[in-house]
């Protein structure tokens, strides 16, 4: 399955980043409610796993909220692998709103 691989720095300390972080899945669900489906996601400390169904393809990844960055690392079926560029630009983009000092 192709894999997802991204690390978002910010300016924030690891708590601010992770309350702002929280909101992120919760928000693109909102905001793309006609492609995102079936959101779950669990937090352990700063380590989060998540998954949804994006335009009907399940993605499923875990991330990891440190001081400065955020590591994701996520599974997207293979047919979903030419729309890879643009779902790791909308992660990019929305994150980045959100850990703006």
């Amino acid at each position: 399955m192709p894999k997802i691989e991204m690390q978002l720095n910010h300016e924030l300390n690891q708590d601010e980043a992770l309350e702002r972080i929280k909101q992120f899945i919760p928000q693109l669900k909102t905001q793309q409610a006609d492609k995102i489906s079936d959101v779950e996601e669990n937090w352990s400390g700063n380590k989060g796993n998540f998954k949804f169904k994006a335009m009907g393809f399940k993605v499923s990844g875990n991330l990891t909220v440190e001081n400065n960055k955020i590591d994701i690392v996520g599974d997207i079926p293979f047919l979903a692998l030419p729309f890879k560029q643009q779902i790791e630009e909308t992660i990019s983009k929305q994150a980045k709103q959100l850990l703006e000092k």
